[in-house]
């Protein structure tokens, strides 16, 4: 087929997982709980920090922002996956598939600078506690998110305006549940040199300076803490950052043990099987790491439980 700009396409095939029809009935009823658990249990974080005045602190500041971003990390695929299960179909349209790609690039980008913005938070607050109220101020914390929110937003744009510039000829099948970047210029029948370029680039830029900025951050936490003297003392400073270091512990492993393994092994259907680790495992495990590690959180829960009992 001529390579040349294919202005006919009317959409892709999300291959998904399995091409066993008896293992579809699984697949929906694991993901569809998944789903319910990552919404339900983002939202009740939501819900109990903007309940209770003594949680309206930037540490929950951002940790709210974390969990609405998880919420519509997750509804970008999940939903149009349950519905090809349910369906049986594995058709996406070309906007759809697009937009999916422009609105995973979107959340998942902010994730990344959220867990960010809260590391520097727990720097302020461990290694600088005498300055926290003035340098941690309202209008810096909304100031930090609207950066986190216009990066994401021209990155993902970016990206998604080069994929738009692409052509596709015959072969229309993804090997994913969803239309990942790599995935959609793998398939690309036009020079795709610019577009794997960009992808590196923003790689480097947009995950490596935050990841930079996290170790950086808890270097310092670390020093600050070994200068303690007493053990309970210790102990209370570290178990203020323990929730925000096992959730970026696991976003940043799941996430690179993913892109690590669909490099040496391209296209394969367990890349997409590994994916699930980041796009649904660490958005539902959140809520759980923030809850139970975390007194103020289960005390907000408490007494929202009780608020809404007696209402």
């Amino acid at each position: 087929m001529d390579p040349g700009n294919d202005t006919s396409i009317s959409g892709f095939l999300l291959l998904g997982f399995s091409e066993e029809p008896e293992l579809e009935p699984l697949l929906l009823g694991l993901f569809l709980s998944m789903y319910l658990i990552t919404v339900f249990g983002n939202l009740l974080i939501i819900l109990a920090v903007s309940a209770d005045s003594r949680l309206h602190t930037p540490m929950y500041f951002f940790l709210c922002n974390l969990s609405f971003v998880d919420i519509c990390f997750t509804s970008t695929t999940i939903p149009k996956m349950l519905l090809n299960i349910q369906t049986q179909s594995k058709a996406i349209t070309y906007a759809g598939c697009i937009t999916q790609m422009y609105f995973f690039l979107l959340f998942g980008g902010m994730d990344d600078f959220l867990l960010t913005v809260m590391a520097y938070d727990r720097y302020v607050a461990i290694c600088h506690p005498l300055h926290y109220t003035v340098i941690m101020n309202p209008r810096l914390c909304r100031l930090l998110v609207l950066v986190s929110w216009i990066m994401s937003v021209l990155n993902s744009l970016l990206h998604s305006l080069m994929v738009l510039g692409l052509s596709f000829c015959s072969n229309m099948e993804i090997p994913h549940f969803f239309c990942e970047l790599n995935q959609m210029v793998q398939l690309a029948c036009s020079d795709t040199f610019f577009n794997n370029l960009m992808i590196y680039f923003s790689a480097t830029l947009l995950a490596g300076i935050p990841l930079a900025g996290i170790l950086y951050s808890y270097s310092k936490i670390v020093l600050s803490i070994h200068g303690i003297s007493s053990a309970q003392g210790k102990y209370k400073a570290f178990s203020t950052c323990s929730s925000h270091l096992s959730a970026v512990s696991l976003f940043y492993c799941t996430g690179l043990g993913v892109y690590l393994s669909s490099a040496l092994t391209p296209s394969s259907p367990s890349g997409a099987a590994a994916s699930v680790m980041y796009t649904v495992v660490t958005p539902m495990l959140n809520p759980f790491i923030y809850s139970l590690r975390n007194k103020d959180i289960k005390g907000a829960l408490k007494r929202f439980h009780v608020k809404e009992s007696k209402n």
